[in-house]
């Protein structure tokens, strides 16, 4: 077992060097995409960049440092890669390495202030010189896509203002023009398949994360949606200070999650399980909305059990056919029911299995998507779903039967994302009791109301 003391003086190196910045600028050709990855993984000594980074786990702790520091450089896919392996079990990558990878869920190296101001005002025009005047110079947090800054109103009201890297979006875009990133994002979704399909909605989802005025659209959704809710919080919108690559919401105090499951009390564990699970699985169900980024840095946790989601990029929407469809088969996996299943499957454009032995294929799989809700029961996220899971979806041949459209498989895929972080906090609720509540919501037929909203 590593030392914690160790460790924790890793990450404080890392802290350092990453707050200290490079001031390189982020590769946005293919070929010095290329280029970058080709050094990470030399100095990594790994095969390929996070492709094969799961069979590492003999990484010397100062490769695995120099590896976040050259993610952290290249933004965009290759940051995300890292902020994915730091919270989804990954078989043999050790505790120390997840570690020293969950420093990308906050801090990379930042954009110099310099370029973050000439953004907002070219973003903001004139309603920029009521906003800079009180930007931090240091950003709170700095992502895969933008970086935060805490400032505060002319009426007072304290704000995080969000701020687009420059050139982030072109080098999203150099990545998907390689075979590698897609292969590699094909490992982490989908373990040993090629899926051109995942690719393509990935894609999709991680360009839409640079549009930060479609951000601001469903912020807002999402936050009238959970208003009032006693435990989910979505920051407010503040819409006079939003642009396509500004984005001023209110700023909220919290705990991370390393933090809280230091200090929570089981109630306040429990209860911040349920919110999670409400706001990722029953959103879903209830709205046709899922939110496809769970990673514990987008997460502030309160110690009476409360949640505040931060980031709301990387979201799909889905009419409300294809919502009753999950339902169903989520329903027929429960039921271990195969007439249930193979109707749901066809449902949702995907092939049913042609045989005994391809449906037993079939089950296995989806069962390994549901696992949680296969038992009734009050009881602990069981650490081993999600290596369970990859396991399940590492059968080639099974991903080939079924043949799930990209952006179910996509969605399916991040709620081994979702079972990670209910794990770690160490959450007890009756899971299959939370499933089936909101996947009868699903089956329930909804319209839009005046807001936009949906509604029975």
């Amino acid at each position: 077992m590593e030392n914690s003391d160790d460790t924790d003086g890793e990450k404080s190196w890392l802290l350092e060097r990453i707050l200290g910045g490079s001031g390189v600028p982020i590769p946005t050709s293919a070929l010095g995409r290329i280029r970058r990855t080709a050094t990470m993984a030399i100095r990594a000594g790994a095969d390929q960049l996070l492709g094969r980074f799961a069979s590492t786990d003999g990484l010397d702790p100062k490769a695995i440092e120099r590896l976040v520091l050259s993610l952290g450089e290249l933004k965009g896919i290759a940051m995300k890669f890292g902020q994915i392996l730091s919270y989804v079990d990954v078989p043999l990558l050790t505790p120390q390495a997840r570690e020293l990878l969950a420093v990308l869920q906050r801090q990379s190296q930042a954009t110099p202030f310099a370029q973050i101001e000439a953004i907002v005002r070219a973003e903001l025009g004139e309603r920029a010189a009521m906003l800079l005047p009180t930007m931090d110079r240091v950003p709170v947090a700095t992502a895969s896509v933008g970086q935060v800054h805490r400032a505060t109103l002319p009426d007072g009201t304290p704000v995080a203002v969000k701020v687009l890297h420059p050139g982030v979006e072109q080098a999203i875009r150099a990545d998907f023009k390689t075979a590698q990133v897609g292969k590699a994002l094909a490992g982490l979704i989908a373990p040993g398949v090629e899926v051109e399909e995942v690719i393509a909605e990935a894609r999709e989802r991680f360009l839409e994360e640079c549009d930060y005025a479609l951000e601001r659209k469903r912020q807002s959704r999402f936050a009238e949606i959970y208003r009032g809710h006693p435990c989910i919080g979505i920051p407010r919108v503040f819409e006079e200070f939003c642009a396509r690559r500004v984005l001023s919401t209110r700023w909220h105090d919290g705990l991370r999650l390393e933090d809280f499951t230091r200090t929570a009390t089981q109630d306040a564990r429990d209860r911040v399980g349920e919110a999670l699970y409400e706001f990722y699985i029953g959103t879903l169900y209830r709205h046709g909305l899922f939110n496809a980024d769970p990673h514990p840095g987008n997460l502030l946790f309160g110690q009476d059990g409360s949640v505040v989601i931060l980031d709301h990029g990387c979201v799909r929407e889905f009419d409300r056919g294809t919502v009753a469809c999950v339902a169903r088969l989520s329903q027929a996996v429960r039921e271990d029911s195969r007439e249930g299943m193979m109707a749901a499957l066809r449902g949702l454009e995907a092939k049913p299995p042609e045989n005994d032995k391809e449906f037993e294929a079939t089950r296995r799989l989806l069962r390994g998507f549901f696992q949680p809700s296969l038992q009734s029961g009050a009881r602990r996220m069981r650490g081993d779903v999600t290596f369970e899971a990859r396991q399940l979806v590492a059968d080639k041949r099974a991903l080939l039967r079924i043949r799930l459209p990209g952006r179910l498989l996509f969605v399916f895929r991040i709620r081994f994302g979702l079972y990670s972080v209910l794990e770690r906090i160490g959450a007890v609720r009756d899971w299959r009791a939370l499933e089936e509540t909101f996947a009868l919501e699903g089956l329930v037929p909804r319209h839009r109301d005046s807001s936009g909203d949906a509604a029975t």
